[in-house]
């Protein structure tokens, strides 16, 4: 097990929880960090415990006003007309207890995971519990309060005066993250995601380029629905490799969400387990050939808790510390006795999914084209630029 790769993680995280019908549950974080355990595969000595973000911090992002309004609502203090102003306490975010406190806890887990690889303790850095790519300067978005992976760009640009090339994976727009640097010279957004057609937030097609300084460092592919491994690994090898070369980044954030997959509930693309694989060991090579090994990945969607997420953010791990031979091995005994009894679905064996489990796609040889040329679109600058 390789020891240049710090593992972010607390239990408490869980307390960043809506209510008991909402989708996002990151239960999720202890089944992954657990299948790690069981598989022998995470160092405890390796895992950092989160730190709470201060209000400082969070203000590089998001505004003071919104910062008041997301304590009181979670002291029950917040009336509805003030919250519906804060895109607090709707469907996607309702108010829970202590919200600022268990959101303040996932930027700062973010947070750990830069220090601990920009002090040069660690070369990569694993934060699960981050990802949130919705939340906006003023405004709760999409199942996100503070918005993590924004705070931690601008938080490495003043900190560590480096340029950030943030690759987003998601099957939603990373919006918030693209819309707080979209005129910044200095942070290069690529953002790989379900046409916002037929998904939220309805962002992200390819003439958002930035503006401004920015003009030409916002990237966006809008796939086409039930979008299979092939076609997507296609685009996202093409879209990291050309947008790498062209910005020269000092360090990549990956934003992992695990929506993609043919099984997840909220979204319509068709990925497997195989792309999830895929993503972090390009970004794992990239980061070595452009980045001197500097990487941190953070998690973001991924509703099929039980059956796609464990094993997809696991993935992560195992590239980062060079084990991926364990994906020649069954998942854990242990792991199954210990969840089985609690999962509504049954748990998987393997690490990718069976065949006989994949889904038809009658459209496949149409949805490649179309994903092609939107590739090509949305490309077009970088490659005029880079001539």
């Amino acid at each position: 097990m390789s020891s240049k790769s710090a593992f972010i993680y607390s239990s408490d995280q869980i307390k960043y929880r809506f209510n008991d019908d909402h989708p996002f549950n990151h239960l999720r974080l202890e089944l992954t960090q657990d299948l790690l355990m069981k598989l022998g595969s995470l160092d405890s000595k390796l895992i950092i415990k989160p730190r709470i973000a201060s209000d400082e911090e969070l203000k590089l992002i998001h505004d003071s006003d919104y910062i008041k309004a997301v304590k009181r609502a979670g002291a029950g203090e917040l009336s509805a007309e003030e919250a519906d102003c804060y895109g607090l306490d709707t469907e996607d975010t309702p108010i829970f207890s202590n919200m600022h406190e268990a959101s303040a806890l996932i930027v700062g887990g973010t947070l750990s995971a830069v220090d601990a690889v920009m002090n040069g303790h660690f070369k990569h850095a694993l934060h699960l519990g981050g990802g949130l790519h919705h939340g906006f300067r003023g405004k709760a978005s999409g199942f996100c309060v503070y918005n993590d992976s924004a705070i931690a760009i601008e938080y490495m640009k003043r900190k560590y005066g480096v340029r950030v090339l943030y690759i987003d994976t998601d099957a939603h727009h990373g919006d918030g993250v693209q819309f707080a640097f979209y005129d910044d010279q200095d942070v290069c957004t690529l953002s790989i995601h379900e046409t916002g057609r037929y998904l939220f937030p309805g962002t992200g097609q390819t003439n958002e380029i930035g503006s401004g300084n920015g003009y030409g460092y916002s990237i966006n592919i809008p796939i086409d629905a039930f979008t299979e491994d092939d076609s997507f690994i296609e685009l996202y090898e093409t879209s990291f490799k050309e947008a790498v070369q062209f910005f020269k980044p000092d360090i990549i954030l990956t934003q992992n969400g695990a929506d993609a997959h043919f099984k997840d509930p909220l979204t319509h693309l068709s990925v497997t387990q195989k792309s999830f694989q895929f993503i972090p060991k390009l970004a794992h090579q990239l980061a070595h050939k452009y980045c001197d090994g500097k990487w941190i990945a953070v998690g973001g969607g991924g509703y099929d808790i039980w059956d796609v997420v464990p094993r997809a953010w696991a993935s992560i791990w195992l590239e980062m510390t060079d084990q991926t031979h364990l994906f020649d091995k069954k998942l854990p005994n242990t792991w199954h006795k210990k969840w089985q009894k609690e999962s509504p679905v049954p748990l998987p064996f393997s690490w990718l999914d069976p065949k006989e489990e994949l889904p038809n796609i009658p459209r496949k040889a149409e949805i490649t084209e179309k994903n092609l040329k939107t590739l090509e679109h949305a490309l077009l600058y970088i490659r005029r630029e880079s001539k």
